[in-house]
């Protein structure tokens, strides 16, 4: 919930500062910018250190991030800059914990309920994350600038005391070797499995084109939609109801039809959705395409990241996950940039349209070798 708040407060600290799309871009590019950068060592620190040590810490570090950021907002002593490094240390932070939360995930649950626990998890995240979060954030950050920061840094705070009560990871199963060493075999891994590397292609072509429309959103609802802050805070609230949804659905979806059915009926439904956000015409039918979105982007992870858990072993998991996620979210930061050079050159609705385009091109590569995963 704390994350959520500062979701929605981060586009409008950066709006109040300046109005260039091209400078609200490198917020987001400076976030993603480390799962480009340090997301291979920190697979090999997930393998070789204990999993609750390092994601504790990692969520200690980031509410004192969040703290800082609340200090300077409080006193208006904040640019685009300094709010550009504190977000790159963030997501420097983020790598690691998230790295190791999937990791961690086999060792606590059997893998027939992975599908239905990684639901499980997609929910309580939309509900804090998407849900509750930013009509929060929004709502504080009209009483004061500093406050939905202050309260994100709590929140990180509480996280780590929770996080260092989970069971701790049995010492024989770390594994010692050199840093360079565990790497390549993660690359190694990743790279002999067909159907893992091309999803995880597939990702990074996405998640570039999600990032390339939603570098600029805040932009799109508020100046060409014409919303406040509240009603913001409400458009993204709006759209995490899709992802509540299909993190409550979605394992029975892949039940009945199948993991990678599901998962190819949501990489069409994606790029229809991205093509109708940029023609929206108010904020009703952009909340309507920002939740189905919400949706489908929510079993696209329930599918990839249980069928990662259920192939990879364990000792392998943290570094075959980071070569996996710096493929899949090393290109966001590129995204952003071009996001916001695009909603400069052409306007503000350009960049949804063209994301779309590009996503059915890369699904339609992609697509053999998923009919082929499937009829195996």
């Amino acid at each position: 919930m704390g994350n959520g708040a500062f979701a929605a407060a981060v586009p409008l600290l950066a709006v109040t500062i300046t109005r260039d799309p091209r400078l609200v871009s490198v917020i987001s590019a400076a976030t993603y910018l480390p799962w480009l950068l340090l997301s291979l060592p920190a697979g090999a620190l997930v393998d070789r250190y204990d999993r609750v040590g390092l994601m504790w810490r990692s969520q200690a570090i980031q509410g004192v991030i969040v703290g800082v950021i609340a200090v300077l907002a409080a006193f208006g002593h904040i640019g685009i800059p300094v709010l550009a490094i504190m977000a790159f240390g963030l997501g420097a932070c983020e790598i690691v914990f998230a790295n190791a939360a999937q990791a961690i995930l086999p060792d606590i649950v059997a893998k027939p309920l992975l599908h239905r626990a990684n639901g499980h998890q997609q929910t309580i995240i939309t509900i804090g994350l998407q849900f509750l979060g930013p009509p929060i954030g929004s709502l504080l950050f009209a009483v004061a600038v500093a406050v939905p920061f202050g309260m994100d840094a709590g929140s990180f705070a509480l996280s780590a005391a929770l996080l260092a009560t989970l069971p701790r990871r049995p010492p024989q199963r770390i594994t010692h070797h050199p840093m360079r060493t565990a790497i390549a075999e993660g690359l190694r891994w990743l790279a002999r499995h067909r159907l893992l590397r091309t999803l995880a292609v597939l990702l990074g072509v996405n998640t570039f084109c999600f990032q390339l429309g939603n570098a600029t959103l805040v932009l799109l609802a508020t100046q060409t939609l014409h919303l406040d802050e509240r009603g913001y805070g409400l458009l993204l609230a709006g759209a995490a109801i899709g992802s509540l949804l299909g993190g409550l659905v979605s394992a029975r979806i892949i039940t009945r039809f199948g993991a990678l059915p599901a998962l190819l009926a949501a990489l069409a439904t994606n790029v229809v959705i991205f093509v109708g956000i940029g023609l929206s015409p108010n904020a009703i039918v952009l909340g309507v395409l920002l939740a189905c979105n919400g949706f489908v982007i929510t079993l696209w992870n329930v599918v990839t990241v249980s069928l990662r858990q259920q192939t990879v072993p364990s000792e392998m998991l943290g570094r075959v996950n980071s070569v996996y996620r710096m493929l899949g979210w090393g290109l966001i930061p590129l995204g952003a940039l071009v996001g916001g050079l695009v909603a400069h050159a052409f306007g503000l609705r350009v960049a949804y349209p063209v994301a779309g385009v590009l996503r059915g091109i890369a699904l339609l590569v992609a697509m053999p070798v998923l009919i082929r995963a499937m009829r195996d």
